[in-house]
């Protein structure tokens, strides 16, 4: 039985369900999930992200992480860790770039937050050799110094949507309609996290990423504790509103409803709430990607490496470096936040 098929049997026994539910399902269905079915990145996947587009994104974020962590003592031993490693393309080049920093490779533990059998796989061929250990959980990550990227995880969490009706708020859910999926919307409620959201007009639409959240704080506990620093980058801006759940099937946008399990789902991240659920760090300034990585050296490194390329190669390259930084590429539409304990220095290229 398809996916689609057991969400429509679902909906008839129990009633429509939430966003949050149908994202959940179609991305890690233990059958018929997204995420666990596949490996979605590049060419032959449905979508690209940064450290695939060059080894120069990575190889700034590890050197900028190990900075932070110099900045800060350079305790040994700590947590390195990544939340949805991908290819594990990002965390080789932070390995690589960071080899020459004294102390660092000796003191860290690598941990790997990541769900999927088949991209855990991908991850140990990319990263052989290296002692690494796979969570399931942010919750799992141990209980020490917390160096810490999410590249483009947060916007995969589940989400809830509520629609703004007179003075109160109706959840957005999946039901049907004519027999097939489609949107629609529950009775009144008040959710607690939208208490304060008196800038929502009438029919206006709110995101909420309760395990956002949950990471967060569990992320926040730990560096509050014993210091470190998390670095998240991804597409949203500082507060949630309007409809931003998106589906992307081929490198092209689908309808979210067409095909579960077989498109990714995606929502822009909520920064500020994500922000507030670390009240004991200290937050940067929400900076755009292209601003971060220039500040962090990006042009003069491409300007080094370009000198050993020509031809198509050189080509691809300058291409790349125009897809990370420039504004009506990636360079605006992700952002970049940094997250350190309070009074620490922040970490490089982010401004507090």
């Amino acid at each position: 039985m398809s996916l689609a098929a057991l969400l429509k049997a679902r909906i008839r026994a129990t009633g429509p369900i939430s966003v949050a539910d149908f994202m959940a399902e179609c991305l890690g269905h233990p059958e018929h999930g997204y995420y666990t079915t596949r490996d979605p990145l590049g060419a032959s996947g449905d979508f690209t992200t940064a450290p695939e587009i060059s080894q120069m994104f990575g190889e700034l974020i590890g050197l900028a992480l190990a900075q932070s962590w110099l900045n800060q003592g350079a305790p040994a031993p700590f947590t390195l860790a990544e939340l949805g490693p991908g290819r594990g393309t990002l965390m080789a080049d932070i390995l690589r770039a960071t080899r020459g920093v004294p102390g660092f490779h000796a003191g860290l533990r690598l941990h790997l937050v990541e769900t999927s059998p088949v991209l855990r796989a991908v991850q140990r061929r990319a990263l052989d050799g290296v002692d690494l250990t796979h969570l399931d959980t942010v919750d799992a990550l141990p209980d020490m110094p917390l160096w810490l990227v999410a590249n483009e995880f947060f916007d995969a969490l589940p989400i809830r949507q509520f629609v703004r009706a007179a003075g109160l708020w109706r959840e957005r859910v999946v039901g049907l309609a004519d027999g097939a999926l489609a949107f629609g919307l529950a009775g009144p409620s008040a959710p607690e996290e939208l208490a304060t959201r008196s800038d929502v007009a009438d029919g206006g639409l709110v995101e909420i990423c309760p395990a956002a959240r949950v990471a967060m704080d569990e992320i926040a506990a730990r560096i509050a504790a014993h210091g470190g620093a998390a670095l998240v980058i991804d597409y949203g801006d500082w507060r949630s509103l309007g409809d931003t759940l998106q589906a992307v099937q081929g490198h092209a946008p689908t309808d979210p409803l067409a095909a579960p399990g077989a498109a990714d789902l995606t929502a822009h991240v909520d920064f500020e709430a994500l922000a507030l659920a670390a009240p004991g760090l200290a937050a940067s300034a929400l900076t755009p990607q292209g601003v971060f990585l220039e500040r962090l050296g990006i042009t003069q490194r491409a300007r080094a490496l370009a000198d050993r390329l020509d031809g198509p190669a050189l080509d691809a390259h300058i291409a790349a470096h125009r897809r990370l930084t420039h504004p009506d590429e990636m360079g605006n539409l992700f952002k970049v936040l940094g997250l350190v304990p309070a009074g620490a220095p922040m970490l490089p290229g982010l401004v507090s």
